[in-house]
């Protein structure tokens, strides 16, 4: 049988048409980039934690290709858009000849995702979230600094010029270092943006054997 692999879903027609529309309803409601570049990354990520883990190459390509669809939701409503993206991405992975069993797994991970809803159900999506959660970066603003729409979420991002996914497996840690302008955000309000997110991350470090940790500018935070 010929299985699924994450480069048929990433060159899918279907699922590239999602991903550009889906991304332009998080322009029109003002949401940072959500896109080709974060959903690779999160697949990218995703991907580096599994396989500093020693889990299998079949593991690490449901984990990348749940990565890469796991913000086609958005195209129906932000809101609950963890649930309509598995939704979504059932037909599509049917449709590409996936094994049903595989199927569930990526639409758990899918499924799982967002802060609001997740439970740590699989390894999957674990690494899912991690990839998620730890994408903060400038490129992902959209607004101007001088924009009346640019929110804290917009200057939390703006303001980490470089952040990097760190992962010790002598002391089992995954941390996300960032070097952040404090001018354009503070610590504070990082904190106040991304609590929830952060607190995810923690869980799922955890569901994978890790401690998840947090450092701005040299200073570990969490």
């Amino acid at each position: 049988m010929n299985r699924i692999t994450f480069e048929k879903v990433r060159k899918d027609q279907e699922v590239r048409t999602f991903i550009e529309k889906a991304d332009q309803v998080m322009i029109a409601i003002g949401y940072t980039e959500h896109s080709y570049a974060h959903v690779t990354k999160v697949a990218v990520t995703a991907e580096m934690i599994l396989a500093a883990l020693g889990y299998d190459e079949r593991t690490i390509e449901l984990a990348k290709i749940a990565a890469f669809l796991h913000d086609i939701g958005n195209i129906v409503n932000r809101v609950n858009h963890a649930h309509h993206g598995a939704l979504l991405a059932a037909p599509i992975l049917r449709r590409l000849g996936a094994d049903p069993a595989e199927t569930a797994e990526i639409l758990s991970a899918i499924g799982h995702h967002d802060e609001s809803t997740a439970a740590l159900v699989s390894p999957i999506a674990a690494a899912v979230i991690l990839g998620d959660k730890m994408d903060v970066r400038r490129s992902r603003v959209r607004q101007m600094l001088t924009d009346p729409e640019f929110d804290m979420h917009d200057r939390v991002n703006y303001s980490v010029e470089e952040a990097q996914t760190l992962i010790d497996m002598e002391n089992k840690r995954i941390t996300l270092d960032c070097k952040t302008d404090l001018s354009v955000s503070s610590v504070v309000e990082f904190f106040q943006a991304f609590l929830p997110r952060m607190v995810l991350c923690s869980k799922a470090a955890e569901k994978l054997g890790l401690q998840f940790h947090l450092r701005i500018n040299g200073a570990e935070l969490l």
